[in-house]
C-alpha cells in the first residue's frame, strides 16, 4: 500500500473539511448581522442556521475521522481494521481514506447506529 499516497488524500480531505467549517462560520456570523428583520426573515435564518449546524457536524465528524486516520498512519496501522485488525479492502480506502474499518465491520457499525437512532427517535410505550 501507498501510505503516502493515502497521507496525501487525508491531508487533502483535512483542508477540506476545515475550510467547510470556516465557510459554515462565516455563513452564521453574516446571518446573525442582518440589521432589519421580520418574522419571515427570522425564519428563514433560523432554518438557515439549523441546517448549517447540521453539515457542520457531518463536517466536524468527518474532520475527526480523517485526524484519527493520520494518526493510525503515524503509528502504522493505517488500512488495518479498527476492530479486528484485517486489511481493509483497497477498494474501500480507495472511496473513502478515512475508513476505520473492514467492510464487514462498517456494516455491523451502521446498523447498531440505525438501532440506536430508531430507539431514540421512536421510545417503546
Amino acid at each position: 500500500m501507498n501510505l503516502r499516497y493515502f497521507e496525501k488524500k487525508l491531508l487533502a480531505k483535512q483542508s477540506e473539511c476545515q475550510a467547510g467549517l470556516e465557510a459554515i462560520e462565516r455563513q452564521a456570523r453574516v446571518a446573525g448581522q442582518r440589521e432589519v428583520r421580520d418574522r419571515m426573515g427570522d425564519a428563514s435564518v433560523s432554518q438557515a442556521t439549523s441546517e448549517a449546524l447540521r453539515e457542520g457536524t457531518i463536517i466536524s465528524q468527518t474532520l475527526a475521522e480523517v485526524q484519527d486516520a493520520l494518526v493510525r498512519v503515524d503509528h502504522g496501522t493505517y488500512g488495518t481494521c479498527t476492530l479486528c485488525g484485517c486489511e481493509i479492502e483497497p477498494d474501500r480506502l480507495e472511496a473513502v481514506c478515512w475508513a476505520a474499518y473492514c467492510l464487514k465491520h462498517q456494516k455491523e457499525q451502521d446498523q447498531a447506529n440505525r438501532a440506536s437512532t430508531q430507539a431514540t427517535v421512536s421510545p417503546s410505550l
